[in-house]
């Protein structure tokens, strides 16, 4: 839909045919309900499903520019989708991965054109979202990356260049932020105190909410794939509590309503695993949930941009305000960071860092420098 709406011919491919039909009838759905809305005309939403031509067979791609794979993330399946792909597309065709996660390079290897390969990582719903992170492998030609970057400002994005390492940017960054949220919880926090502690901060959504909004079951089928477990999620999704759309996640949800309530089931489960590793639950503060959070998160930023995974701190700031919602009014993540006693933050990662020993919170050198230069430059003013 993002590239049918910008005027391109797209060819939908699916070995499914069920699914298939599955994807056309939510394109056909989506673009009804945005005409029903009023904010697409009846003539713009047809010229854009008709846009999109279905294909069951491979071999039917062979004449396009560019392939953008979206498999589910499954390394495996994305090395053979894209030696499958490599047989058959025409010289000079790029060929990118959707991927959120995964090894851009590994997946580069399976091809005899590791230079026309990158990720082009589009953010959920992709047609409303306005990130493209384009991320350049080792081997990824100059002039693919230009063309890449040319092609997301064509479809009316923003196309923030990063390196290659598991997450990138924003996922990885995220995983820094969202660490914590379980020991939180376990610690005494509640689902409902997080996100106020996030909202307060600037953030539209918390975490829970937000996790309830996506969809807990999708992270709990990749945790299984990979042999990972987390608390109280698992427990959550083992219980059918998936969030929004089965009515209980985090929180319950009244029937026909999106508005989260705390529900004492939670609180409870919670409770229940505290008490089972040993947890004595005490007072969390709004502070302590920020510091627990946050400053990981613009730690894990600093780490980055010293591994050149960014070329910027403003091209950070830019994944996190228009791929996570990050607060528009307070910059960015790194932005905010510079404008705070950064010798605090540092103390405070330092702190958590001895008292957990979590490698999320060994402050990066470069913030560590940072903090030491601003102190000395005021020091001496």
């Amino acid at each position: 839909m993002a590239f049918a709406n910008a005027g391109l011919a797209v060819h939908l491919f699916d070995a499914d045919p069920e699914a298939l039909a599955r994807g056309l009838d939510a394109i056909a759905a989506t673009y009804g309900s945005a005409v029903n809305r009023g904010s697409l005309s009846a003539q713009t939403a047809d010229q854009a499903r008709s846009a999109i031509q279905p294909h069951s067979e491979l071999p039917q791609l062979a004449d396009c520019d560019l392939v953008v794979e979206a498999a589910f993330e499954d390394l495996a399946v994305k090395q053979s989708i894209f030696a499958a792909l490599d047989a058959i597309m025409r010289p000079g065709a790029i060929l990118a991965s959707n991927t959120s996660y995964l090894d851009i390079d590994t997946i580069a290897s399976a091809t005899r054109r590791p230079e026309a390969v990158l990720g082009l990582h589009f953010f959920s719903p992709a047609q409303v979202m306005k990130l493209v992170e384009v991320v350049r492998g080792a081997a990824t030609a100059p002039d693919v990356v230009q063309t890449a970057v040319a092609l997301a400002k064509r479809l009316g994005k923003v196309p923030v260049v990063v390196g290659v390492c598991p997450g990138f940017v924003g996922n990885r960054m995220l995983g820094a932020r969202n660490a914590e949220l379980v020991d939180l919880l376990l610690a005494g926090a509640s689902p409902m105190q997080v996100d106020a502690a996030f909202t307060a901060f600037g953030w539209a959504m918390g975490p829970f909410a937000m996790q309830d909004m996506a969809g807990l079951d999708i992270s709990w089928r990749n945790r299984r794939a990979q042999g990972e477990s987390l608390p109280v999620a698992d427990d959550l999704c083992a219980a059918g509590r998936f969030g929004q759309k089965t009515g209980a996640g985090y929180y319950r949800y009244e029937t026909g309503s999106r508005t989260p309530m705390p529900d004492p089931e939670v609180a409870a489960l919670i409770g229940r695993i505290a008490a089972e590793r040993g947890v004595v639950t005490r007072s969390i503060s709004d502070r302590e949930i920020i510091e627990r959070t946050l400053y990981p998160m613009i730690n894990e930023g600093f780490r980055i941009l010293e591994e050149g995974i960014a070329a910027r701190a403003s091209d950070i700031d830019l994944v996190w305000v228009h791929g996570y919602g990050f607060p528009r009014a307070l910059g960015g993540p790194l932005h905010w960071a510079h404008r705070q006693d950064l010798g605090a933050i540092v103390a405070s990662l330092s702190a958590w860092h001895d008292e957990t020993g979590k490698a999320i919170f060994q402050p990066a050198a470069s913030l560590v420098a940072l903090a030491q230069s601003t102190s000395n430059r005021e020091t001496s003013s």
